[in-house]
Parts: C-alpha cells; structure tokens; sequence
C-alpha cells in the first residue's frame, strides 16, 4: 500500500475557500443534506490513521456513498455513533481521513469513484422525490458490510450486541441504523423495511457501532475487545 500524500485529506476547509461552480463556501457545502444513497459493493475502504499508532494507517470498509443536496458525493462509514462522511473524520485521537483505497488494485484516491457520481445522480433525478415531512423515509438499503450496534442492558455488567439490518435516509437528510424489535412478530430473514425494524440512534440504549471484525471478537468473549468496548460505554 502506498502512502497517501493529498494534502488536504481530512483536514479543515477554510470559510474563505469557495466552490467554482455553486460558488458557495465549501464548509456550507459540507454541511448540506443527504438526499441518495448508493451501496458500496467492490469492497472499497476508508483509509485513517491516529496518534496512538503514528505511521501505520487503518481501513475500514465503506458502507455506501452519499449525494448531498448540493452536489457532493462522500463516502460513509459507521463511526463510533453515528453514519459518518469519511472526508468529516478528523480527531487525531480516535481517527484522521486519510484518502479512500481500493484493496484489490492496492490504489488510494480521494474523491468518489466516476460510476458512483454517475449512479447517485442518476438515480436523484430520476426518483424526484417530494417529503411530505422532514422524518419521511427518502430511501432504505441493506447494510452489507455487517454492522452492528452495542446497546446497554438493565443486567449488571452486560452488553447487548446486535446486527444491523438496513440504513434509512430520512427526508432531513439523517440516516438512521435499523435494529430488530425482537419483542415484535416478524418473518425470517428481516428485510429492509419490515415492521420490527426501529432506529438504533432513537434508541436510549443505543452506545456505539461496530464491524464485523470487532463484533466477531465481542461474540468470541476477547479480553481486549471486551475491555475496549467497557471502556468506551463507561465514557458516554
């Protein structure tokens, strides 16, 4: 792997830095709403790095690709608690952006993939949805990168760790994890939109996200992911 050398990657954009085409700043860009999503399906990784760790950079697996509003496509993970754009990780303690990385040619690059931009525009055109209200679900995909969430639980000492199934995009832009409400009737397997589904955010229980990996080491009782993620609950 090569090491990644935009300058600008995960780094703030100053006020004073206006976009040539919306002639906007780019930190209003930033913030503008989510109105498609696009499920990352080649693999593709979000690469970052952390002080704990100086010189060695981290992927994690990119979960889809996000149109802002105002043209911006990014890509986002789950990030601790929430959905986050990989361009908006910044803290040098808990993960810094560095660039976007395809495994399979070993490349790093930094703005969204051609045939995603293509896809998401495409596909927002095409739909013109119009909200009712601003919690009105815009879109729903499946997670496929096997996210899951940590819950407290009312037993001393426990954790409840659970699969996520689906991503929803609601009309204001949020993007919400989808749980199953096992205390709810439902069919096998749950699919994006079922009934049982609520949202992990909306949930006082809710803590923290996780991938695969982590959650296969939390199932598997590792002592040092067991430790980590007590540690990161207790903070909260």
């Amino acid at each position: 792997m090569s090491t990644p050398t935009h300058p600008e990657a995960g780094r703030d954009k100053p006020d004073n830095v206006i976009d040539l085409f919306s002639r906007k700043p780019l930190s209003e860009l930033a913030k503008a709403p989510f109105i498609r999503l696009s499920a990352e399906l080649d693999g593709l990784e979000m690469l970052y790095s952390n002080k704990s760790h100086p010189g060695k950079y981290f992927s994690l697996r990119i979960l889809c690709w996000g149109l802002r509003d105002s043209g911006e496509v990014v890509g986002l993970v789950p990030w601790m608690t929430g959905i986050v754009p990989c361009t908006d990780i910044e803290d040098p303690l808990e993960g810094r952006f560095e660039g976007y990385y395809d495994p399979g040619i070993d490349e790093i690059f930094f703005d969204a993939p051609e045939h995603k931009i293509i896809e998401l525009e495409t596909s927002a055109s095409y739909y013109q949805f119009h909200c009712s209200h601003s919690e009105e679900v815009l879109q729903e995909i499946p997670d496929n990168i096997g996210t899951h969430a940590v819950l407290t639980s009312k037993l001393p000492n426990t954790l409840l760790l659970t699969e996520v199934i689906s991503w929803q995009l609601l009309c204001n832009g949020d993007i919400h994890a989808m749980l199953i409400d096992n205390t709810k009737s439902h069919q096998t397997p749950v699919l994006p939109g079922d009934s049982s589904l609520y949202s992990a955010q909306e949930h006082p229980d809710f803590r923290y996200f996780f991938q695969h990996t982590i959650a296969n080491k939390l199932k598997e009782q590792d002592p040092e992911a067991l430790a980590a993620v007590a540690a990161l609950v207790e903070k909260t």
